[in-house]
Order: C-alpha cells, then sequence, then structure tokens
C-alpha cells in the first residue's frame, strides 16, 4: 500500500531473523500535501489540515485502495518483536533495515558526546523549515541495546530514548480585522483576520481569539503587530502584541449585542466566558446543528459536508437535522456542483444512517454540555430515546460523571418544542437505534484502560481528542471532560492547561502523548 515499504526483503549480508517486526513513521512530504490538496479542491472535497492530519486520516481508512492512492512515505526507526537477537546496538539495527531496502532517515546520526547532541539538535531546529516534510524535534536515543534493556521504561515510557521538541516557529504580523464565528451552540467566537504570513511553510492568515476576556487579557486591538505561532506546530495562535509598534490608530474590539448572522441577541450568562445568540432558528446555529448530526461522531452520514449543509439550508431545502431523511433526488440536483451520481450516493448514506447506536443517535442531537462519554453513559443507562426524552433531574444524577448542569441541559432539551418537532420527523422518517444503549460489539477490555477513566488536555498531534477517547472507550476505558480525584489517567499534550496542573495537585498519573500512543500499541 506504501510504496517505501519494501514488499520483499532485499538479500543482504545479514540474514533477517524468521520473525521481525519493524517499527517506523508514516509522513506526507510538504510537496506531496499540497498537490493532493488542490486535486481535493478541484474535486470539491474538504481539504486537509497539514500533512500530519493528511496523513493519519489516510492510514485510517478502510479501504485500503484509498490509502494506496494517497501519496505517504514510511521511515523505519526501529526493531519491535524479534525471533532472534542479532544486534548489539539501535545503529547496527538502523542499518540492517537500511540494506534490506527499508528508508531510514537521512538525518539519523551517531553521537558520542552531550555536546555533539545539543549541536544536532541546534542544527536540525535551525533547518527544519527547509525539509521536505514536517518535524516538531527529535530522539535521542542510548545506543547499546543491552543498556536499553538494563534502563527499562516509567510507565512504558522508554528511559532510554528522550523527545526533544523544538521551539513552536513564531512570526510577527497585523490584524487587519476581528471577525466573529457562530457555532452550532451559538456560541460567538472571535476570530482575528491576519496579514497573510509564512510560519513553518504553511501561509497563516487567521487565528481564533476564543473569547471577550482572552482578547482583554492580551489587549489585542484591531491594527496591533502581533507574534503569532502555530500552536503544536499545527494550530495557529496570537502569543502577545508587539505594544512598542502601536502607532494610536489601533482600535479596541468589543464582542457584538446581536447576532452577526441572524441579528439576533447576544447574551453572557453569569460565570461564563462565551457570548451567546439566544435565537433558536438562527442560521448558524442550524447549519452547525446538521453539521455536527452528519458528522463522524454523529450519525456519520458520508458525503455531507459544510459546504452542501450549507446550500441545503440557504435553499430552504432542510431546516433541521430531520429533513434530511425526507430529500428527494431532484431537490438535491438543484445544488451547485451535484451530479446525479453523488444525489444517489448521498440518499444511499442518508439512508444507512437510519439505524445508528443510541449513544450516536443521543450525541448526534448537540445536547449543550453532552460529548460522547457522556451520550454513551447516557444510552446505557436509559436504553431508549423515548426514557432519556422523559427522565427527570433527579434521575440523570443518578448516572456517573452527570452533574446537576448538565442534568439541567438535558432536561431544558428535551422539553423545547424544537426538539420534540426534531424527534417527531426522525421517528416518521424510521431512524430507530439498532440497539439498546448496549456497549458495542467491537469493544474489547484491556488491563490497562479497562475500566479507568481518562481526562485528555492541550493539544495532540497524533489524533484528535475524539479519536483518543474513542481508542480508550474501545478498550474497555472511560474518559471525562474534567478532573476529579475519581480520574486515573491524565494525558497531557502540548499547551497544556489547568487540567494538568489540577491532575498534579491530585497526584494523578501523567500521560504524555507518546506514552498514551505507545499503550495504544501495547493493548
Amino acid at each position: 500500500t506504501i510504496p517505501t515499504i519494501p514488499l520483499a526483503i532485499i538479500p543482504s549480508s545479514l540474514e533477517p531473523p524468521a520473525l521481525i517486526e519493524i517499527r517506523g513513521e508514516v509522513v506526507m512530504r510538504t510537496e506531496a500535501f499540497k498537490k493532493l490538496n488542490r486535486k481535493r479542491e478541484e474535486a470539491g472535497e474538504p481539504l486537509f489540515a497539514n500533512p500530519r492530519n493528511a496523513a493519519a486520516g489516510s492510514l485510517r481508512q478502510l479501504d485500503s485502495r484509498i490509502t494506496a492512492k494517497r501519496p505517504l512515505d514510511f521511515f523505519a526507526y526501529g526493531v519491535g518483536t524479534i525471533s532472534e537477537n542479532i544486534f548489539s546496538t539501535h545503529w547496527e539495527a538502523l542499518m540492517a533495515l537500511k540494506s534490506w531496502g527499508f528508508q531510514i532517515s537521512e538525518f539519523c546520526r551517531r553521537l558520542f558526546h552531550l555536546e555533539e547532541a545539543i549541536d544536532f539538535y541546534r542544527h536540525m531546529s535551525s533547518i527544519r523549515s527547509t525539509l521536505p516534510y514536517e518535524i516538531d524535534g527529535i530522539v535521542l536515543k542510548v545506543d547499546s541495546l543491552s543498556l536499553q534493556e538494563r534502563l527499562g521504561t516509567v510507565s512504558r515510557s522508554p528511559r532510554w530514548a528522550l523527545a526533544c521538541k523544538f521551539p513552536a516557529h513564531q512570526e510577527t504580523t497585523v490584524i487587519e480585522d476581528i471577525v466573529v464565528q457562530v457555532g452550532r451552540t451559538g456560541v460567538l467566537t472571535p476570530v482575528a483576520i491576519m496579514r497573510p504570513v509564512n510560519i513553518g511553510g504553511v501561509t497563516v492568515t487567521r487565528a481564533t481569539l476564543h473569547n471577550q476576556d482572552e482578547i482583554d487579557r492580551k489587549d489585542i486591538r484591531i491594527g496591533d503587530t502581533v507574534l503569532v505561532e502555530r500552536a503544536g506546530d499545527v494550530i495557529p495562535e496570537v502569543v502577545k502584541v508587539i505594544e512598542g509598534k502601536r502607532q494610536g490608530t489601533e482600535k479596541p474590539f468589543q464582542m457584538p449585542l446581536t447576532c452577526p448572522e441572524c441579528g439576533g441577541k447576544v447574551v453572557r450568562e453569569a460565570g461564563e466566558a462565551a457570548h451567546r445568540c439566544i435565537n433558536p432558528e438562527c442560521p448558524a446555529k442550524v447549519k452547525g446543528g446538521i453539521i455536527h448530526f452528519a458528522s463522524r461522531a454523529g450519525l456519520d452520514i458520508e458525503g455531507l459536508g459544510e459546504k452542501l449543509v450549507n446550500q441545503l439550508v440557504d435553499r430552504n431545502l432542510v431546516k433541521d437535522a430531520g429533513d434530511l431523511f425526507f430529500l428527494t433526488k431532484e431537490s438535491l440536483l438543484s445544488l451547485d456542483r451535484m451530479a446525479d451520481k453523488s444525489a444517489e450516493n448521498l440518499l444511499s448514506a442518508i439512508e444507512r444512517a437510519k439505524k445508528p447506536s443510541l449513544a450516536r443517535l443521543i450525541n448526534a442531537l448537540g445536547i449543550p454540555l453532552v460529548g460522547e462519554t457522556t451520550a454513551r453513559s447516557l444510552a446505557e443507562h436509559f436504553g431508549s430515546l423515548e426514557n432519556l426524552a422523559k427522565a427527570k433531574a433527579e434521575e440523570l444524577t443518578a448516572v456517573p460523571d452527570i452533574g446537576p448542569e448538565v442534568a439541567r441541559e438535558i432536561v431544558n432539551f428535551f422539553s423545547n418544542k424544537k426538539t420534540r418537532d426534531l424527534l417527531d420527523k426522525l421517528a416518521q422518517a424510521g431512524v430507530i437505534p439498532d440497539d439498546s444503549g448496549k456497549p458495542s460489539s467491537h469493544m474489547r477490555f484491556s488491563p490497562f484502560f479497562g475500566g479507568k477513566t481518562f481526562v485528555f488536555t492541550g493539544t495532540l498531534s497524533r489524533m484528535t481528542r475524539e479519536e483518543a477517547r474513542r481508542e480508550v472507550e474501545k478498550r474497555g476505558g472511560k474518559t471525562s471532560d474534567s478532573v476529579s480525584r475519581k480520574t486515573d489517567y491524565v494525558v497531557a499534550g502540548e499547551q497544556a492547561g489547568s487540567k494538568l496542573l489540577k491532575a498534579r495537585s491530585y497526584h494523578i498519573p501523567i500521560l504524555t502523548e507518546e506514552e498514551f500512543l505507545l499503550r495504544l500499541e501495547e493493548e
């Protein structure tokens, strides 16, 4: 599937053992990524955010033919299980892999002194922007395999390897405007529109400013010169204002009193950082709700993306997610870039979505404060959507991890006439869960994950938080959005915040992303 993985080992002076596990990393080179995105744009498909996401998404494809079409590279970096110990050093293993036809990084070096390692780190940091692929650091390893064995691991993290991350790429640019986006729950998010700036090979023009409190804390104004970085080498972030470059013409920003999408009233509840549009008919909320309903975490309706949802709502073909199940081929063919086969494929995907799991359907409804984990708990506890819709607050708080605030949101959601109308439409369309809230058959109990509660904080580089949560839950574990004394592990990515501090204060074990991924591989 990946061209740089040889189909057969090339004969060399060193005979390979009968069984050998070869470990490595799959990457997508920068130019190949740009070419792939150009093709996707021409085909009207959603673009990948960065090469890392593109490579990860390609590997997760169920159809290996799709993976085979993606421009992927494999770099071998070590050996796992081996039937016969034929190496004494890590370097010998790498050279053997190279002689057998596997690609290893051209930047692998054998170093003998700490000063050499420091110099090498500085050198790689200085040339990273010129490399044909993205990297965020280097890994230093003890060469002797016998020493590796003696050093052992801590929480399955090897003592003999050290990841040395590079500082995030930073550049200066100017905030030309601050616009407000409206999400599916009505939350208004300020976004900085910036003069285009190249950061680590990626042109950045926008960065979220999160909320008014964050803008005030950093004293960000329209017209300011700011320092920008890509957090985790992915997400653009305004680090700080360069006050020395202010001219006196910069304009302070305040969140609007009316919604920029519908003109409805905007409120900020006491104790909340978010400003919200309270108009239930707001087009941005309707579109966001439908996109969430059809997303992979929802009913997973293939082919129903943001652009198509925008057209459906703007042309009054759908007013809520229930209307999706009453679309016709004729109505779809009236849309831009919608051919006969595309319309048939979308209708087939919508039809397949009529038999979701109960947990998936609950999550798809977009109940405030209810994510995948809570949806699964609700499905297991109540067994049907009807039972959940009738539940009172005291019944809801009896469910593990559901407190008064979440219970109140659930009760309010199901008491809303708009929700009742949606549920009626879904019932009329034949959308019926194919289970009774039981755990899915693909779940397996893992000695490490089973029965334990995990919390994720910070930015994960190899997968999204939703994907990480699913991996934990597939192994019999649970995930939560908040740290408590009942939390078993906290997984900390880049830019981890208050959850990490709270975990330390409770003496909760903390896993790095690398340690977490190792656990997934082992179980």
